[in-house]
């Protein structure tokens, strides 16, 4: 056992002067830092996420898989443009790439859209980086065809499922849903694929519970991931403001948690009268930021980024 940091004082430097940076980049662009908890009644009930519980004076308290859902509340009471560095947690994430526990950057700029804010993302990442970076961007439809030359318009559910089995030796892949077969591809075949500051856009509405449809084709929602060299740093997209909409996706959320034998969440309810009440229209992104100190410092691990993992 040892009682030192595992990441080094360099690095512990680095990470205290990206903040500053991220603050100063937010603050001269007229944007407001707030705070919010970290334990609250509700949380995330996106399939792909699981929350750690606990019991507080005999109720069950969440810790929050990002600040996402109280910093829409502040938007809806009239912040205006928001920012906030944060702590967040999820269960059962381990790995060189992951931690249960680690630090989000996320923001929300009102009147903006989720090009202009892939924009905006551009600016920070360059700035912080200290040198010139490039970017690309491509659609979750042309993805798949340039790497895997799979359509998913057409694709049949079958023909994913025996991809999924020959490409990313899945042996279950019988079980697998369209959803599920597309997720797996993207992590263990495209991703290791991708080179540099990769954007993917427009994802099908079915992985987009929180973002608005694109006006021209409401399959695909107004949503993107950034990624480097595969690694996803951040998520974001254009909001949903219609609160019955948002509801819906909420509980359609839940009736797959049933049937995947997962735990249901009550829905949050706090959020949803926010959104009643009128949320402006605005875009919204969490970038992991203890993965972008391993791509600004060139590191294998997450845990070369933290000062303590017991």
């Amino acid at each position: 056992m040892s009682w030192q940091p595992l990441a080094s004082l360099e690095v512990i430097h680095q990470r205290a002067r990206v903040y500053q940076q991220l603050r100063s980049f937010f603050h001269v662009r007229g944007c407001l830092e707030v705070e919010t908890p970290l334990l609250m009644p509700t949380t995330n009930s996106d399939v792909q996420v699981a929350s750690i519980s606990l019991q507080l004076n005999g109720q069950t308290r969440y810790l929050q898989t990002s600040p996402e859902f109280a910093m829409k509340r502040l938007l809806a009471a009239g912040s205006d443009s928001i920012f906030q560095i944060s702590r967040a947690f999820r269960d059962g994430e381990k790995g060189r790439r992951h931690n249960c526990e680690f630090s989000l950057l996320e923001w929300y700029r009102v009147g903006f859209d989720y090009g202009l804010l892939m924009d905006e993302i551009e600016l920070l990442i360059t700035s912080v980086s200290h040198r010139d970076c490039v970017f690309t961007h491509l659609s979750y439809r042309q993805l798949f065809q340039q790497y895997l030359q799979l359509d998913i318009e057409s694709v049949t559910l079958q023909q994913l499922r025996d991809s999924s089995a020959d490409l990313a030796d899945a042996s279950d892949a019988s079980a697998l849903d369209f959803d599920e077969c597309l997720d797996l591809l993207l992590g263990v075949v495209i991703a290791p694929q991708m080179r540099g500051y990769q954007f993917v856009y427009d994802y099908p509405i079915s992985q987009a519970a929180l973002a608005r449809p694109c006006a021209d084709n409401p399959a695909y929602a107004e949503r993107f991931e950034l990624f480097y060299d595969g690694l996803e740093l951040a998520n974001g997209f254009s909001e949903l403001t219609d609160a019955g909409q948002q509801r819906q996706r909420f509980q359609k959320d839940n009736h797959r948690r049933a049937a995947l034998g997962l735990p249901q969440y009550a829905l949050d309810e706090n959020l949803l009268a926010a959104l009643q009440s009128g949320l402006p229209e605005c875009a919204g992104v969490a970038l992991g930021l203890d993965r972008l100190l391993m791509v600004l410092l060139d590191l294998d691990s997450i845990e070369q980024t933290l000062s303590f993992v017991d």
